[in-house]
């Protein structure tokens, strides 16, 4: 089994998301009674939960390779001691975070159970990391760092967003992303990975 190229790209989308947390909820919710503190308060929950959602894929994809050897009972265990582990980080974030604190260790809760899944498949020699990852990796982060910082640098203030029409805000909104999506697809060429790895990786799983 092997990690996806598509997953990867996947994470590269959870970092946007955080970064565009204020634009996204200003551009969807603030009208009529959601005010301003109730966007900067959702927008702290959603980039806590930006944190998991690598977690979550990483789950998605590193599971199925217990299933496939007929081994249930080893992420039953995980998924129990996370939660365990959940129910601990509510408690001591719950205090000082409040909301945020709850969607963190949800988000933390996720990532360690990958943790978890991912260590259990390596001990068992179930999963081994393929020649050629690392340098994957490398582009992803790379292209990640790019976008990132082509979209920082690109986002209009925090009053804009606040103070903007809808009909500003939207094709505003539409423009980052689109935008973010091409200096993605456009660092990602650069540091030399081609659309045919995606093709491939749909014709042999195994590719990396």
């Amino acid at each position: 089994m092997s990690l996806t190229t598509t997953g990867a790209v996947r994470d590269a989308v959870n970092a946007a998301l955080a970064l565009l947390a204020l634009p996204l909820i200003a551009t969807l919710f603030h009208y009529g009674r959601f005010s301003a503190d109730d966007v900067w308060m959702t927008r702290e929950a959603l980039m806590a939960y930006s944190v998991g959602l690598i977690g979550m894929i990483l789950v998605k994809i590193l599971a199925p390779g217990f299933y496939a050897r007929q081994n249930v009972a080893t992420p039953v265990r995980i998924g129990v001691l996370t939660l365990l582990a959940t129910q601990a980080m509510n408690l001591a974030f719950v205090g000082p975070l409040k909301h945020t604190g709850l969607a963190l260790a949800i988000g933390l809760g996720a990532c360690m159970n990958a943790a978890l899944l991912y260590r259990a498949l390596r001990r068992d020699g179930a999963f081994a990391p393929q020649a050629g990852w690392a340098v994957f990796l490398g582009r992803i982060v790379f292209a990640t760092a790019a976008m990132l910082t082509a979209l920082y640098f690109s986002l209009p203030g925090t009053g804009w967003w606040l103070a903007a029409s809808w009909q500003t805000k939207i094709p505003a909104l539409a423009g980052l992303v689109l935008g973010g999506m091409a200096v993605y697809g456009c660092a990602l060429f650069a540091s030399g990975l081609r659309p045919a790895v995606f093709l491939r990786e749909r014709m042999d799983p195994e590719a990396p």
